[in-house]
């Protein structure tokens, strides 16, 4: 049986999302991201070196790595091939969702509406990513959605910052935060991993009851 989202976290609340263009600084972000206490992130596939960027980091050992803006199921067994332990999903794919079942790995589907959270649900999904969070109303949004689905744990994705932080982790229906904050294009075009590991240690004293 594949092993629940939950239980790959491992009890981490704070979910990096990386984009990362130049597969070269990935042992860099992934010793910054560790120092920072991070046990965990999602590398996205957006970028041409996703692949080998997975790789490096899965190869780290310090963090549980999985892929995100996972859109086919070629890209999922590409994904799992690197070393994702998990695979996100921007949206809600049937095809998507069979691959990693296929592959053994947990798969979060991305929901925006009521309609789309039946339907994951009902495919087994009890694990979603509320995305764009923000833009769709943020927390407020995340409650309304909560309340009628009990069984439903979300990771709230998209225009979150540490500023908005407590306030999603405060939510029981929250089972982590997903976020780009920690470590920007910015910070990786500067090279800046003090920084990024600074912020991964601010949000993660944040995120500790």
């Amino acid at each position: 049986m594949t092993a629940g989202f939950d239980s790959v976290l491992r009890g981490f609340r704070i979910l990096p999302v990386l984009t990362v263009p130049d597969p070269a600084t990935a042992r860099l972000l992934a010793e910054a991201l560790t120092a920072g206490g991070a046990r965990g992130a999602e590398v996205t596939f957006r970028t041409p070196g996703a692949e080998h960027v997975l790789k490096t980091m899965a190869a780290h050992g310090g963090m549980t790595v999985g892929a995100g803006t996972v859109l086919t199921q070629d890209q999922a067994e590409r994904a799992v091939a690197a070393g994702a332990r998990f695979v996100v999903s921007p949206g809600y794919d049937e095809e998507v969702i069979a691959k990693c079942r296929e592959l053994g790995v947990p798969v979060v589907p991305g929901i925006a509406t009521a309609t789309e959270l039946m339907r994951a649900l009902r495919a087994g999904c009890d694990t979603v990513k509320l995305f764009p969070a923000e833009p769709l109303g943020g927390v407020r949004t995340l409650k309304a959605l909560a309340a009628p689905f009990p069984q439903a744990r979300f990771v709230p994705t998209g225009g979150i910052d540490i500023s908005r932080l407590a306030a999603y982790l405060a939510d029981p229906a929250v089972l982590a935060v997903g976020g780009s904050w920690m470590a920007s294009a910015a910070h990786l075009a500067r090279g800046d991993y003090e920084e990024i590991r600074r912020l991964t240690a601010e949000a993660m004293e944040r995120s500790t009851p």
